[in-house]
């Protein structure tokens, strides 16, 4: 578990640039493909249009979630787009597009003696009314419509309402969102449907809203992420490379006063209490783990320029032949981490570190040659 104050090292995938020292340039984000969450696959939201946000909140958070739908392809299409609707943040948590009571888990997911996992889960078997009454979400929809028909919005109702195995569809759940609906939106989209606007064109708006509130949310964690990169000119070639900072989220939260999301997205709401929600959920922890290993990556790229800039025979002037045999070790371990993890760094700085550790041996005595030549 990472702590309120400090924040360890290292493990999932995350869609923005890697930022670089402070004193170079701002971090940028980079659009990724949506692969998972093609046009097509949008259709499946427009029974819950009016829920969208707190259908995003509850993804970003990482909340249970469990989808009853009447086909698997309903099920696993609502999953599918449900999952993939934070791009281009990576949504880190499990996910099943079509649970089974033959699945392994089966026994897991429906015990009552602890909380839900952190999972969205897609059934068709009306058995899971009763099974997962506990969920503190459960979305059940109906067959969806075909292009142009106006689907029926999902009403929010009471998880209480959840007994009957002919329960109505709906979004139970007791959740209170954080963010304000965008009620421009969701009455565009609604006119939308009723003059048989294009799918395409509906999906196309529905996408670009919920890229644009994950940008809106992730921004300013890149600024900060990035703010704790160390200076360039803190990276010394003999020296090992200094370390980033620890993530203090009160520090992070306090930053939101002049360069929080209000910048860029009109949406008001308690965004503080959702960042807070956040830092406790699998999506901030794999998001914030895969920056700080790509950081520190970029950490590593810059200390093998910074060493192919000095002038190796100078340092080893005064150096004992103990020092200069450690340095081979340490250089050689670099060109094996660098190859392996592919770090970010030109073909031609390993190269040139390379020719460093050949002339490091070469100026050692025979012996010691041998055995650094042979290892």
């Amino acid at each position: 578990p990472i702590g309120e104050q400090g924040l360890g090292v290292t493990s999932h995938m995350c869609l923005f640039s890697c930022g670089p020292p402070r004193g170079s340039q701002s971090p940028s984000l980079i659009p990724s493909p949506d692969p998972g969450c093609s046009f097509a696959r949008r259709r499946c939201f427009q029974p819950v249009l009016i829920h969208i946000q707190l259908l995003w909140e509850l993804m970003l958070l990482g909340e249970p979630l469990v989808v009853m739908a009447p086909s698997p392809t309903i099920s696993s299409e609502m999953v599918l787009a449900l999952t993939s609707c934070l791009t281009p943040l990576k949504f880190c948590c499990d996910y099943r597009p079509y649970f089974t009571i033959h699945d392994s888990e089966f026994k897991e997911y429906t015990t009552r003696t602890q909380a839900p996992p952190n999972v969205v889960l897609g059934v068709t078997n009306p058995f899971f009314i009763k099974t997962l009454q506990h969920w503190p979400h459960i979305l059940r929809i109906g067959e969806l419509k075909m292009s142009g028909d106006l689907p029926k919005q999902v009403k929010m109702k009471k998880l209480a309402k959840l007994k009957t195995l002919d329960t109505k569809p709906g979004l139970y759940t007791s959740y209170k969102t954080y963010l304000h609906k965008d009620k421009t939106l969701i009455k565009r989209l609604l006119k939308g449907i009723q003059r048989k606007r294009p799918s395409e064109v509906q999906s196309a708006l529905v996408r670009r809203h919920l890229l644009e509130l994950t940008q809106s949310f992730i921004i300013p964690l890149e600024h900060y992420m990035a703010s704790l990169m160390p200076l360039q000119r803190a990276v010394t070639p003999w020296k090992t490379p200094p370390q980033i900072r620890p993530f203090r989220q009160d520090d992070f939260l306090k930053s939101l006063e002049h360069a929080g999301p209000q910048l860029t997205c009109v949406l008001k709401g308690d965004w503080l209490g959702l960042y807070r929600r956040f830092f406790k959920s699998p999506n901030f922890d794999g998001w914030y783990r895969q920056r700080h290993r790509e950081m520190t990556q970029k950490l590593e790229a810059l200390h093998l320029e910074v060493i192919c800039e000095a002038n190796i025979l100078t340092w080893m002037k005064d150096k004992s032949e103990v020092e200069i045999v450690d340095l081979v070790l340490k250089l050689r371990e670099k060109l094996i981490q660098a190859q392996a993890h592919q770090l970010p760094v030109k073909e031609e700085t390993l190269q040139r570190v390379a020719l460093y550790v050949d002339t490091v041996i070469g100026s050692l005595p025979d012996d010691l040659q041998a055995v650094l030549r042979h290892p």
